[in-house]
């Protein structure tokens, strides 16, 4: 994969155990040292709930007799919220009633260790869980990565322009987004065949992560169109960013096709400040833009801002 995603796998897992006793987490920390883990500690289920969705652990350990709350509520609140209902959860729990451990399974735990514990088998058990834990932070990575260019997929782009729209409206950062069609594509893959083709949006997918900038996000949208997800940058900024990888594709030689360069037209959408439109209304209006770059001669930008400044050409 070539981009840097929101779930990136844990480089030093880190390991939240919920407990109120704290020879537990010394125990714990002490006899574990050597797996490479970072171990954070709660003393109560409250305050477990609040880490566990600010630090999004890799695993939890989780007590199940503690004052106030009782470890069996916790591990349902932690199931029923979307930020931490997939951390596997291991109960660690001296209470050996069939029917809480029925119960903790029933609820979401992947496993269920009765204290005393041996640590052997806790350190064999715990491993399993970020072994689980890794395997699907892997799985869902892949679904949303482009098997051909390894950019991120329109699934990814759907999801993560939502949250920087909600973003910007929420603290008034300006935002844009880019729609990139490879000119006359069919003519390419008519020509010299989709071995071509497949260079040709490898290729320009290659140059587009070059010549943004580190925070933007550069997906597949389908076919031969990408977009770019500028955040903290207006509109006309963005044109400025966008031209500069025009040039670059159009620049570029093409082993397939010497004697044919590509070309890119691009439409720019966006608002300097908050976001005052839906998401769906920029994205649409950024496509529409990128029609108007084509009908104008290809090889172009259009860019509107939104936010009221009037549109642009760039060529």
């Amino acid at each position: 994969m070539t981009q840097e995603g929101h779930n990136s796998i844990e480089v030093r897992p880190r390991v939240l155990i919920i407990d109120d006793s704290k020879d537990v987490h010394r125990l714990v920390a002490v006899r574990l040292r050597a797996e490479g883990l970072e171990f954070v500690n709660a003393y109560s289920g409250e305050e477990g709930l609040e880490m566990a969705t600010a630090l999004s652990p890799a695993a939890i350990l989780l007590d199940l007799e503690m004052p106030r709350m009782h470890g069996l509520t916790v591990l349902k609140d932690l199931k029923a919220a979307a930020a931490t209902q997939d951390i596997p959860v291991l109960v660690v729990s001296g209470n050996q009633m069939a029917q809480d451990k029925v119960k903790a399974f029933e609820l979401g735990a992947v496993d269920y260790v009765t204290k005393p514990f041996e640590m052997t088998e806790l350190r064999i058990r715990l491993r399993q869980a970020l072994k689980m834990r890794q395997l699907i932070q892997m799985l869902a990575q892949r679904a949303q990565v482009d098997g051909l260019t390894g950019l991120w997929n329109r699934a990814f782009f759907n999801q993560r322009w939502k949250e920087e729209v909600d973003r910007s409206a929420r603290h008034g950062h300006s935002l844009s987004v880019a729609m990139v069609d490879i000119d006359h594509f069919k003519s390419i893959n008519d020509t010299y065949g989709h071995a071509a083709g497949d260079a040709a949006l490898q290729g320009t997918a290659r140059i587009l992560q070059q010549s943004c900038r580190t925070h933007d996000l550069v997906c597949r949208y389908g076919g031969e169109e990408f977009v770019i997800v500028m955040p903290d940058t207006c509109p006309q900024d963005a044109a400025i960013v966008c031209d500069r990888m025009r040039l670059a594709i159009a620049a570029e030689d093409w082993p397939r096709h010497p004697d044919r360069k590509v070309t890119a037209s691009i439409g720019i959408c966006g608002c300097t400040g908050a976001a005052n439109k839906p998401a769906d209304t920029i994205v649409e209006t950024a496509d529409a833009n990128l029609y108007r770059a084509k009908h104008n001669g290809r090889n172009q930008i259009v860019w509107t801002d939104v936010s009221g400044t009037p549109a642009g050409l760039a060529a």
